[in-house]
């Protein structure tokens, strides 16, 4: 008999639980806390993550199902309805986001050597934003049209590992754009974002910090050539060019030189034209840069199927903040202990193994390893043949 941890308890091991506490301190969470702790909020809230709750009735009776092994899994109070309810809407949120980004801090080390399509050592992040869509009705403090609310999560995500390394959550009405006063531009680092983010005045700060950016130039943007370069068109390039901005506002905002790529993608057929103030990478390589920009809308799509970060278990603004960097702890955490365990598997296979496996005594690397490296056996030359 496998008296050893539970594997829900073997994957919290991953846990900082010193910085958590910090984390707690430092926003005075277990102030007037007797019972229902906030490690023991967050346990819950990331066995629902990992398990794919659908409610906090749905999480309560799963837990009390399996009270016995709550001491087991971390948990030191029982689990009620009512309690987690009230512990979202009033334990700060910012508890938990600062968590994540300890967890962040973790990970990306970790991954620093994984590629992600293009040869280049320098980090290379995507910047993009999704929309969660809300009901006004219940969520009325999640403004975004006049019979419609929503919530906006904005994104930095880091192409190694397709870890995020910053993310700001608003409501509707705050345009993507603004997101750029908030990021520290890292020296070197390139940026890679669509349209949305096209502000010279703020790219310009993000160019004098020594970092590159690349972006999609609008139909209507005004600027004059200067020198054009050599290029392949058999790789679909049309031209390389260094230009400067002649729009009054533009070029008020952005006053150094920039180049511009046009490039027809064959397998569209469609013409695009990129901006970045990089010149010393080839033209092909900035195309396939901005081409790894897609990685960003998969994240965003895998994290809205496989985490719950659309339904939400609470309708306060610190309920919904709660739980989104919570589901943001728990997929850093898989991506942790897909590292450290040297796992091939991706995230969705072993979210979808620990989501049966949270009661089980196996370890975790044998539970992990011996799943995914289990293949279909080809049919047996002995078996007995059916059909002649």
């Amino acid at each position: 008999m496998n008296r050893g941890k539970l594997v829900f308890a073997q994957l919290m091991q991953h846990l900082p639980l010193t910085t958590f506490r910090r984390c707690v301190t430092r926003y005075r969470g277990a102030f007037k806390v007797q019972s229902f702790s906030c490690l023991d909020q967050f346990l819950c809230m990331a066995f629902a993550q990992l398990t794919f709750r659908e409610s906090l009735r749905d999480i309560e009776v799963c837990l009390r199902a399996q009270s016995s092994k709550l001491y087991h899994l971390g948990i030191r109070s029982a689990v009620a309805r009512n309690t987690l309810a009230n512990a979202n809407a009033v334990r700060d949120w910012r508890i938990y986001a600062d968590f994540a980004q300890s967890l962040i801090g973790i990970a990306r080390p970790l991954y620093a050597q994984e590629s992600f399509g293009v040869d280049l050592q320098e980090t290379v992040y995507a910047l993009d934003t999704t929309t969660i869509d809300l009901c006004l009705s219940v969520f009325p403090w999640a403004v975004f049209r006049t019979a419609k609310a929503a919530i906006k999560l904005h994104t930095l995500l880091d192409l190694r590992g397709n870890i995020p390394t910053f993310i700001h959550i608003s409501d509707g009405k705050v345009h993507e754009v603004n997101i750029l006063d908030q990021l520290l531009p890292e020296p070197g680092a390139f940026y890679i974002m669509d349209r949305g983010f096209l502000d010279f005045e703020r790219l310009y700060r993000f160019h004098e910090a020594g970092s590159f950016f690349v972006t999609r130039g609008k139909s209507n943007l005004q600027v004059q050539r200067r020198y054009s370069h050599p290029v392949d068109r058999k790789t679909g390039l049309i031209c390389d060019q260094s230009v400067v901005l002649t729009g009054f506002y533009s070029h008020q905002g952005f006053q150094a030189p920039l180049r511009r790529i046009r490039f027809k993608d064959p397998e569209t057929a469609k013409t695009l034209i990129f901006l970045t103030n990089n010149f010393v990478l080839p033209a092909f390589t900035i195309t396939e840069l901005y081409r790894c920009r897609w990685q960003v809308e998969l994240f965003f799509k895998w994290i809205k199927q496989h985490l719950r970060i659309k339904a939400f278990f609470g309708t306060s603004e610190n309920a919904v903040r709660s739980q989104i960097w919570i589901a943001v702890s728990a997929y850093v955490l898989v991506a942790i202990v897909k590292k450290r365990l040297h796992l091939p598997a991706s995230l969705y296979e072993i979210l979808q193994i620990l989501s049966l496996t949270m009661f089980e005594k196996i370890p975790l690397d044998q539970l992990l390893a011996q799943t995914i490296s289990e293949q279909i056996q080809p049919v047996s030359d002995n078996q007995l043949i059916l059909f002649t």
